[in-house]
Formats: C-alpha cells, sequence, structure tokens
C-alpha cells in the first residue's frame, strides 16, 4: 500500500515537500511542454562549451552476478551493459548544458520525461521493458510522478527505428537533393525515359484540356482522366509512375526535369521502400513553391512525431560539444540503445559507433582518480562531499533557465547539476582550462582531458575496464588464466567457509588464493601461482570435488556471450558446461584461442 500510494501525483507531490537540499531550479519537460523547449534547449546547447547529461532508468541488472564485477574484463563489462540497456528502459533523461567563466558555473538544467509509446502503432519504440524494484522505489521516494510520465512523457524512435517505421507505414516524400544524371544510359533506359516523357506529355495535356471542357462534356472528361491515369493530390492533379527496382526510380525524375510545373514525389509503400514517383501538376510557378512548402510542412511534423525525444540526442550530436557524464559505460549504452540502434555485439564495435554520435566523452570517474581513491564513492553526492572536506576550490551556480514555481523543482534533474559541478571542481583542483581568452568556443580539448576522452568506465561496483580484481590493498596483477569459479556449494556459502574448505580438503594453503562470492551459489577463486591452480582443478576433477564443479574463465567469458542471464551463476555455468560437452572438439580449439587471448587480459588486484 505503501509504494502505490507513492506512484500516484498527490503523494508525490506532498513527499517532496519533506526533501531537504538545495533549492536548484530545473526546468522539467514533458509531451505538453516539449515544442517550446525545443528551440530553448537548442539555443542552450549551441552557447554552452559542455552538455552534462544524467540518465534515470527502471534498473540497472536483474540478478546479482550481473552487475558489472571487478572480475570483469572490459569485453564482458560491455556484455552485461548490453544486456541491460536492451532490458530496462529510460524514464527521466537530464540534459545541462554549461560553461565556466571563471569560477562561475553557468548551468542551462533540462530534465526530460520520456516514455516509449507506440505512436504510429507499428510495435516500436518498445513493446515491453522490465523494471527492477529498487529502482522503482527510490524514484518513487523522490516524488518521481509515474502518471505524468506514462499518460504525458515524451516518446521517441531510434535511428534505426525511424527507417523500419517509414517502410512500415508508407508515405509520400520529396526527392532531396538533385539525382545526378548517368554518364551513359543503356539503350533500355532510354526507351524506358522516352515512355515517361511520352506519358506525361499526354497527361498533362488531358489535364488542361479538361479545364477547358463544358460541364455537359464531364462525362467524357472523367473518362479522359481515368486513360491518362490522372488522381488528384490534395486539389492538384497528379499522377503515380509505378517502377519495379530502386534503379528507375532516378530515371523517372530525370525524365521529369523537363516539365517545370511537375513536383516529383517519393511513394514509399508498407515493406517494400520505394513503390513508385508522383508526379504532381502546379498551375503556376507560385504554386510550385507553395506546395514544396507544404509538403517540407508536413514531413517536418511527422519527423518530430516519429523522432520525438531523439531530437534532443541529434541536437547534442549535431553540435559536437563534449558530453560529460558519470557512469559512462551504462549511460552511454543506454542512449545508444534507445536512440542510435541495436548495441553491436563486441566493445570495439560500440566504441566506433558512439563515435559517431558523441566525438567526445569524458566521464568524472577519470578525473577523480587523478585525485585519490574514490573506490567506495559510487555516487556524484559522496564524491563532492569528499572534495569540499579536502581541498578549497568553490564553484558559484548559475542556472539560467528558472522553472517554473510550480515544478518540481527540489528534486528531479538535480543529479545533473551536480555532475557539471563536480566535472568543474575537478578540473579545478587540477588546473584544467575551461575556459579561452575572448570567449571563443572550445575547439580542442586541454591535454588532460584528450587522455581520458571516450574512455568508459561504470561505478557499479566495478574496477578499470581494462582489467578485474580481486581484492583490496594488493597491487599484484595476475591473468584471468589464475581465475577459477566454483559452485555447487551447498551450506558453504560465505567466502571464509569456502576458503576453509579448500585448505582443509585440497591440501592448499591459504596464502596460496583467495577468494570471493559472486552470488549465492558461486565463488571465485585467484590463485597466485599457476601450480597450484593446476594441482587444486586435477583434484577437484578427480575426486568429485565434494559435489563442487569448476570452470576457466573462458567459460565465464561463454556465458556472458551466449546471454545466458539466469537469475543464479551457477545454473548459467551448468548450461555452458552441457553445451560444451555436446560440442567438445569444436570447443576445445575456440577455448585454445581463448587463452592465448588472456595473455593481455592482466588483474589489477587494487580496484575492488
Amino acid at each position: 500500500m505503501f509504494f502505490k500510494r507513492f506512484l500516484c501525483s498527490h503523494t508525490a507531490a506532498r513527499h517532496r515537500h519533506h526533501h531537504h537540499g538545495k533549492r536548484w531550479s530545473v526546468k522539467q519537460v514533458t509531451n505538453s511542454n516539449f515544442s517550446e523547449a525545443l528551440p530553448e534547449i537548442k539555443a542552450c546547447i549551441f552557447n554552452s562549451d559542455f552538455v552534462a547529461v544524467s540518465l534515470q532508468k527502471t534498473g540497472g541488472h536483474s540478478a546479482t552476478w550481473q552487475r558489472i564485477l571487478p572480475i570483469d574484463t572490459a569485453e564482458t563489462a560491455y556484455l552485461k551493459v548490453k544486456d541491460a540497456a536492451t532490458r530496462f528502459q529510460i524514464l527521466q533523461f537530464s540534459v545541462c548544458p554549461f560553461s565556466v567563466k571563471g569560477s562561475k558555473l553557468i548551468a542551462h538544467p533540462f530534465n526530460f520525461h520520456v516514455f516509449p509509446r507506440d505512436e504510429l502503432k507499428v510495435g516500436m519504440p518498445s513493446y515491453s521493458f522490465s523494471c527492477q524494484s529498487s529502482y522503482l522505489t527510490s524514484m518513487a521516494r523522490e516524488g518521481f510522478d509515474f502518471n505524468a510520465c506514462i499518460y504525458n512523457g515524451i516518446s521517441y524512435l531510434s535511428k534505426a527505428q525511424e527507417s523500419a517505421a517509414k517502410i512500415q507505414t508508407g508515405n509520400l516524400s520529396t526527392v532531396s537533393g538533385s539525382v545526378e544524371p548517368s554518364a551513359v544510359y543503356s539503350v533500355a533506359d532510354t526507351i524506358f525515359m522516352e515512355r515517361i516523357e511520352s506519358r506525361v506529355k499526354n497527361w498533362i495535356r488531358a489535364c488542361k484540356d479538361s479545364n477547358k471542357t463544358e460541364v455537359a462534356d464531364a462525362l467524357i472528361s472523367s473518362l479522359r482522366k481515368l486513360v491518362a491515369g490522372s488522381e488528384v493530390f490534395g486539389s492538384r492533379p497528379s499522377l503515380t509512375i509505378d517502377v519495379c527496382s530502386e534503379r528507375q526510380v532516378p530515371l523517372v525524375i530525370e525524365a521529369l526535369k523537363e516539365f517545370v510545373d511537375v513536383v516529383p514525389l517519393h511513394v514509399t509503400a508498407k515493406g517494400v521502400g520505394v513503390q513508385a514517383v508522383r508526379a504532381v501538376l502546379t498551375s503556376s510557378k507560385e504554386d510550385k513553391t507553395l506546395l514544396e512548402k507544404e509538403i517540407q510542412d508536413t514531413e517536418h511534423q511527422q519527423r518530430k512525431l516519429v523522432r520525438g525525444f531523439r531530437e534532443v540526442i541529434d541536437l547534442i550530436s549535431t553540435s559536437q560539444r563534449p558530453v560529460v557524464v558519470h557512469n559512462s559505460l551504462y549511460d552511454l549504452a543506454f542512449i545508444h540503445s534507445k536512440f542510435q540502434a541495436p548495441l553491436p555485439s563486441t566493445m570495439d564495435e560500440f566504441k566506433n559507433s558512439l563515435l559517431s554520435l558523441f566525438p567526445h566523452t569524458l566521464d568524472v570517474n577519470h578525473l577523480m582518480k587523478e585525485i585519490g581513491p574514490f573506490d567506495k564513492m559510487n555516487n556524484v553526492q559522496a564524491a563532492l562531499s569528499y572534495l569540499e572536506r579536502r581541498f578549497s576550490a568553490p564553484i558559484d551556480m548559475d542556472i539560467s533557465n528558472q522553472a517554473e514555481e510550480t515544478e518540481n523543482t527540489n528534486t528531479h534533474g538535480h543529479n545533473v547539476l551536480r555532475v557539471c559541478q563536480l566535472f568543474v571542481k575537478l578540473c579545478s583542483i587540477l588546473k584544467i582550462p575551461l575556459e579561452f581568452p575572448g570567449g571563443e568556443r572550445i575547439t580542442q580539448l586541454a591535454p588532460s582531458l584528450q587522455r581520458t576522452s571516450n574512455t568508459f568506465s561504470s561505478k557499479v561496483h566495478t574496477a578499470d575496464v581494462d582489467g578485474v580484481g580481486i581484492r583490496s590493498g594488493n597491487s599484484e596483477k595476475v591473468s584471468t588464466d589464475n581465475l577459477v569459479f566454483l559452485w555447487g556449494l551447498k551450506n558453504r556459502k560465505s567466502s571464509r567457509n569456502l576458503k576453509n574448505l579448500i585448505c582443509d580438503s585440497y591440501n592448499v594453503l591459504s596464502e596460496e588464493f583467495d577468494v570471493r562470492m559472486l552470488d549465492r551459489t558461486c565463488a571465485v577463486v585467484v590463485f597466485w601461482n599457476a601450480g597450484v591452480l593446476d594441482r587444486f582443478l586435477g583434484m577437484v576433477e578427480g575426486s568429485g570435488g565434494e559435489g563442487l564443479r569448476c570452470a576457466r574463465y573462458n567459460t565465464y567469458r561463454r556465458v556472458c556471450e551466449s546471454g545466458l542471464w539466469k537469475a543464479d551463476l551457477a545454473e548459467c555455468f551448468d548450461e555452458a558446461l552441457d553445451e560444451s560437452e555436446t560440442l567438445s572438439r569444436t570447443e576445445a580449439k575456440l577455448e585454445e584461442s581463448v587463452i592465448y587471448w588472456n595473455d593481455d587480459e592482466m588483474i589489477n588486484l587494487d580496484d575492488l
């Protein structure tokens, strides 16, 4: 009952009165005021030097082991994030263009409420999505209005979904740009174009003759239009010219260039792309200009309906401004998945695709590492408190776009302001310049920022995405070949109990290995010596291991790659090993090459 009451507007409004904190004013944007807010945020983005973003999602992982863990390499971490970005949904997207003048941070925060409604009735952007109860509870406690989000949130389609929607719905569009004539036409092309020209000439003649026909000859006029294939586009005559392939489209457009009063339009049919070209006859040069403007306005409104909130993403991308984030791997993967295209299969492909969207992304986590250990500071507020205690770097916040008094000024969108504040404070402490003399726009990042640009990280129980770790206080690096996963633990569901078992049953000294539980069913063991590891594996496999089962890191990687996202990691390992036994010969070759790759995957044990 308590949770249900949180979901309603009135309870959310009452709860906001009990919120304590800075009275920052953040403009709230829903579907109702999105059109009027779009020009405002466009001006703010292009007049600022940086753009900070922060996301509020419906979840981050479906099971304990599916979080990014210190044992994850960059590739396995990406595979986990890829699953989360596909499974969960963004409900709030905060954007804050900002600039720095001396010690003053000039910010323009906007908090967009988004919801994946199927505006075009084509099953996109999403039929369903998952929710994690802890995330929803946290949002409810902050006064988030779920009713307003569902009924008045801004919908959207990704670029890939927009292309698919055009094919599914079928519509008219203007011919974009001039079609370059071919240097040489084949005989068949020439004959085809001559037939099109002849047909259009007869059609135009029939249309003009019909205007001179007396009322008594209306039947004859109608028959002439029927024979000529004439139709009506609005109040203007039109002619549909069918094509057999995409190659014939430019031939038709080239043939229609002879007729100055004709406007060509692409006819997109459902599921088959361009099906025909429609020629619309105008009465004069002014009428032609008016028609082209009408069609462009219609296309613009259609694009706004289809793209929705993605218009904001496109503005950030077009501006080429550096994007500042916290927890970059998660946030950027969600942005790519929802607004660009489905996430690619590998981390390298993801990086290359993201560069076409945002050329520079800056994660504040990398700057924090330059100052000190932030392992236990998994949120922006904790990092800000740490800096305020240790350093003197005052920052004045100047928020230009003030929200209305009736808006939710206490909570929603504040995190993006904290990201801005943390970024500017870190740069101030590290002596990184964020402004240039003469008010010139930033054309190149400072060297310190350039080094960390487009380097992804996550602060969700993770270490550096380029390595993995087991315990803190140990700077020794070990390969992923030194890791063993154990399950079938029965009642031994703690690291201490499992370590005692290994010491007692397998004659292994406690100094030679370390143990960490990954979830209630599975643990990971790191051996400091490869010889001890091989001996341990031999004893487990030879004796049955008192119910224990074990696997190497390549099996864990295969679990992540195959999408075996069961609640218990032990169940995932069982399925992966069962599949490998079926294809043992093929898998043996694959595993051999994987082990060679692991020579470069070193584990930093400091990062847990």
